[in-house]
């Protein structure tokens, strides 16, 4: 579905242009200086979970031949599997971080 028109397109490359260029915004704030207006912060849980996550292991070979067989019409999801995966997963990290 397309939306909109290419003359619409290119009337606003001008806007973007003026802000990489550092020209203030309608704020009058340079897009260079400004100053964050809010902190985020995770919950103690969402900081665990986050650090569960992070050995960085990534396979993929693996990741090739599930697209593959995903191509081939052959992949097949075993949701009970999956279930209890994330089952198993949530009682690990609720162990590890409700003591």
């Amino acid at each position: 579905m397309k939306i909109g028109s290419l003359d619409s397109k290119a009337s606003l490359a001008p806007l973007a242009n003026e802000r990489r260029s550092g020209q203030a915004d309608k704020t009058g704030a340079s897009s260079g200086s400004a100053e964050p207006s809010a902190t985020v912060q995770l919950s103690s849980t969402a900081s665990m979970i986050r650090a569960a996550d992070s050995d960085g292991t990534f396979d993929a070979e693996k990741v090739q031949r599930m697209a593959q067989a995903i191509r081939d019409g052959k992949f097949e999801v075993n949701a009970d599997a999956i279930a209890d995966k994330l089952i198993a997963n949530t009682q690990e990290i609720l162990r590890k971080y409700s003591s």
